[in-house]
């Protein structure tokens, strides 16, 4: 269950072996050619929020080169994120357990490095880039952990357009502005979603989502990530949390 990134008929394969393996099972999930889709979908998209919006929006984010960091200064362990805004899988992941890491972080238990990458938009005009430029403004505006999981909640059937990244904005208090209205607008942050995405291939991940805990994936046996208890109890194994 992991989106494969890499284009053409025999990096499709070679990923998919290589997310088999990692699942020991059937691989489904986003391939390269999933990202394309109509605006019309995005503009009748429903816009959600996360059920844990209220502690979400008391957590710190910073940029750290072509990462957001989540968390407490001083958390005693990190753990990596890389996802795909358009990776349906990866929302699937945001609602089970990336739920659970952001519980952690509000905890001060771990800090939680999000690689965003964009790789879907390379099967068609996915909007991918332009959900990485929002979450990059959002930042900015020190709303990314709230924005982030809205965006992921609202991920539509279509891509991702300015119109719906705004009216997700509006879901999230104190994000709608100048700067960041602008900064969706205009792509400020269009280059840096580039860096994160060569940062996500340099991990040499097959696909999203993918969970590293200390350099390694952890939560996609068996598809513990997509389940909040399951997922809590791998990261428990791993000594976060408890």
């Amino acid at each position: 269950m992991v989106g494969v990134r890499r284009a053409g008929r025999a990096g499709r394969v070679a990923a998919a072996v290589a997310a088999a393996a990692l699942l020991g099972g059937a691989v489904a999930g986003c391939g390269s050619g999933s990202g394309s889709g109509s605006g019309s979908d995005a503009a009748s998209a429903e816009v959600r929020t996360s059920p844990i919006a209220d502690r979400l929006a008391q957590l710190p984010a910073v940029v750290d080169g072509a990462k957001v960091v989540v968390g407490r200064p001083g958390a005693p362990r990190t753990v990596q994120v890389l996802v795909d805004p358009r990776c349906g899988y990866c929302a699937k992941f945001e609602a089970a357990g990336g739920e659970t890491l952001l519980k952690l972080a509000d905890g001060g238990k771990v800090r939680i490095e999000y690689l965003l990458a964009s790789f879907l938009d390379r099967g068609g005009a996915s909007g991918s880039v332009k959900a990485v430029n929002a979450l990059r403004a959002s930042v900015d505006a020190g709303k990314f952990a709230e924005y982030q999981a809205a965006v992921f909640a609202s991920r539509p059937e279509g891509r991702f357009t300015d119109e719906l990244l705004l009216r997700i904005a509006d879901r999230v208090p104190g994000l709608r502005g100048a700067a960041f209205d602008r900064a969706v607008a205009e792509g400020t942050y269009t280059g840096w979603a580039g860096e994160a995405e060569r940062a996500f291939e340099a991990t040499g991940a097959e696909g999203t989502p993918t969970v590293l805990v200390d350099g390694k994936p952890v939560g996609a046996k068996g598809g513990a990530m997509f389940d909040a208890a399951a997922f809590g109890r791998v990261l428990g194994a791993a000594g976060i949390g408890g």
